[in-house]
């Protein structure tokens, strides 16, 4: 018997918000198992989860241009499902029970310069609400190192700006924790909640509010974001560039690497290399001339 995935795709996303997966994941996995229907459609290739078809359908991302991260989230999203369908009962047994994840590059990500990070500052230089929103999310993001995700739904009672910190409810695998900032985001934080004043939801418990009376999204953050750093000059920007940028700077002030695991929300020492590969060198190279080995 032939199971309709598109039908049972909703059933599932149901079942992945009952476990409180946050909304990104929800989406993630969702897009995961849409893209491949699409794809199925678009080549004339029954709808069916088996080995062969979801291997042909990563080596097309990959043929087409897409990451390696990307084409492993999409297979890692119908493997997902394909779980569920057996747990469920919908499908006798799982076919890609096993079936190996394509291999990530070790890409690395350069943070943002100082000089970088002044322009960045800079281009939501102003007084209304939105340039206020923007510098308050800019230095929030690189003081804490927060996700793109956990900041979007921060609410204004996560944020005690008398104590410099702000509560993340639920990071990544649920885990909540506090992130502390300094005097500088706080005012950032302080100016935007004076603005935020005047907007037609004001009276809601969300932090961030978005343009024209609209509420704001993870995508929303996207877009603003990225339309900053166009003003700054920076190439190859995303969001989650200022977490990379936030775990460089914690160790290149001499912040200890336990310290940033918990800041970060990191609960494996793997996940603190992959962030901080990109400048270990000049980092190593900075405390190799402060400890003066060679002067013998």
């Amino acid at each position: 018997m032939t199971v309709d995935l598109a039908a049972l795709l909703p059933s599932w996303e149901l079942h992945l918000r009952a476990e409180r997966k946050s909304p990104q994941t929800v989406k993630s996995y969702g897009d995961g198992v849409r893209r491949f229907l699409t794809w199925t459609a678009a080549y004339d290739r029954p709808a069916v989860l088996d080995r062969v078809s979801v291997n042909a359908f990563v080596a097309h991302l990959l043929d087409a241009g897409a990451e390696p991260a990307t084409a492993r989230a999409r297979q890692l999203a119908l493997r997902r499902f394909s779980s569920w369908l057996q747990e469920e009962g919908e499908i006798d047994a799982d076919p890609l029970l096993g079936l190996k994840a394509p291999r990530l590059d070790a890409k690395v990500v350069e943070p943002l310069t100082a000089e970088q990070i002044t322009a960045l500052v800079a281009a939501c230089a102003g007084r209304d609400m939105r340039e206020r929103r923007d510098e308050a999310l800019v230095r929030l993001m690189i003081e804490t190192g927060a996700r793109a995700g956990e900041v979007v739904a921060l609410g204004i009672a996560d944020v005690d700006l008398a104590t410099g910190t702000a509560t993340v409810r639920r990071g990544k695998g649920g885990r909540g924790r506090v992130v502390p900032f300094g005097p500088q985001t706080s005012r950032a934080l302080d100016r935007y909640l004076r603005a935020r004043r005047s907007h037609r939801l004001a009276g809601t418990p969300a932090l961030w509010l978005g343009d024209r009376g609209k509420e704001f999204s993870y995508d929303a953050l996207h877009k603003t974001l990225g339309e900053r750093a166009r003003t700054a000059r920076i190439e190859g920007f995303k969001p989650h560039r200022l977490r990379h940028t936030a775990a460089h700077r914690w160790l290149a002030a001499g912040g200890s690497e336990g310290g940033l695991m918990a800041v970060a929300g990191w609960t494996r020492p793997d996940m603190l290399l992959r962030y901080t590969r990109a400048q270990a060198s000049a980092r190593a190279a900075t405390e190799a001339r402060a400890l003066g080995l060679g002067n013998f």
